[in-house]
């Protein structure tokens, strides 16, 4: 009856399923009903992964998706999550958290060597690789586009790069690689989601919220939902083998997405400015551990005080994200391909959503 209903429609394998894109992607394939047949491969079940009500209907929907719990690591796995054969995959795996083990974030480019080969036994007709746009060097005030210098500046972006040079080494594997800036929006965890959960720390201490360096640093972002329709995009209509930075029009830096974070929560934000952050930076180790003992037992106390004792949200910080480096990227070469972003700037009520969603889920503190 599922085939009936659903004739024409293509088949997809999603590799990293039930992570934060991967959530909205699924929902938006189904809201938009826009395949037959959903599998997700995930070493996390959809249960414990700290799901939103809005984002569970699809995956309780057996006659539409199916699950299979993998780690996509060990060649067992792989092989029954390439078991029904799909027209496209998406890969969306690798470890995102900060400060995890070396061997959690090498796993990526492992994973994405053996599905790629299963991919393209399988003879699928496209396989879509989500990077990072942390993939390009540094180029201070130079706008990053998709023929700008390789030169990875975070451990994700490390083995994401090398993730997207395994798979090209794989023979007739026909390949869309998508660069995406920082990812926010509803489930975001590893985005713009810290920088929201410093704010209830400074306003319960009364202090001034500072950030390194200046407010002129860029931060591009990108929402979630233009990911997902990219995703779908490069999956229908882009041909293999092309490359797309991701990254809407709103040119976002450090003063722009914490003066609205300061507006949401009431508190006053501020940077050290060049002299001090280039103190800082001569003992980052020092200074982000320091900054991470002070953030995460004040949020943790917060929380437990709202009867939140386990959440996904910490105000950690890595070190690699207080370095002074822009992430600063033309997203709009894909646009050539019809591609439309739907959201052209963060905004505060874009972020106060993104805040409600957590604070619904009760995984976030209301302050």
């Amino acid at each position: 009856q599922r085939r009936i209903m659903s004739e024409g429609k293509p088949s997809i394998l999603i590799l990293g399923g039930c992570g934060f894109i991967g959530r909205n992607f699924v929902k938006y394939l189904a809201d938009k009903k826009l395949c037959s047949r959903i599998i997700i491969a995930d070493k996390k079940m959809p249960t414990m992964s700290y799901m939103n009500e809005l984002h569970m209907p699809p995956y309780k929907n057996k006659e539409l998706l199916k699950f299979q719990h993998a780690d996509l690591s060990k060649d067992p796995h792989v092989k029954k999550a390439f078991a029904e054969k799909v027209d496209y995959v998406v890969n969306l795996c690798g470890e995102t958290r900060p400060a995890m083990p070396e061997d959690e974030y090498k796993k990526a480019s492992v994973i994405a060597q053996k599905c790629g080969r299963a991919a393209s036994e399988m003879k699928v007709k496209k396989w879509v690789e989500v990077s990072t746009a942390h993939v390009y060097k540094e180029s201070g005030s130079k706008v990053n586009t998709e023929a700008s210098a390789l030169d990875p500046w975070t451990k994700v972006a490390v083995n994401r790069l090398d993730a997207e040079k395994k798979l090209k080494e794989v023979k007739q594997l026909p390949m869309v690689t998508l660069r995406p800036a920082v990812v926010y929006g509803p489930g975001d965890r590893t985005g713009l989601t810290p920088r929201l959960a410093h704010a209830p720390v400074y306003k319960k201490e009364k202090e001034v919220m500072k950030f390194l360096w200046t407010d002129k640093l860029k931060l591009n972002t990108v929402h979630v939902d233009d990911v997902c329709a990219a995703i779908w995009l490069a999956c229908e209509k882009i041909e293999a083998g092309k490359v797309y930075n991701l990254a809407d029009k709103g040119d976002s830096d450090q003063g722009k997405i914490n003066g609205m974070i300061g507006e949401i929560f009431s508190v006053k934000t501020g940077f050290h400015g060049w002299m001090k952050s280039k103190a800082a930076a001569m003992m980052l180790d020092t200074v982000t551990n320091a900054a991470n003992e002070k953030h995460v037992p004040v949020f943790t106390t917060i929380c437990q005080e709202q009867k939140i004792m386990n959440t996904p949200i910490s105000p950690y910080l890595d070190r690699e994200l207080l370095k002074n480096k822009n992430l600063f990227v033309d997203g709009s070469a894909i646009e050539k391909e019809g591609f439309k972003y739907t959201v052209p700037k963060v905004t505060k009520e874009l972020l106060e959503a993104q805040l409600k969603f957590m604070q619904d889920q009760k995984i976030f503190p209301t302050i």
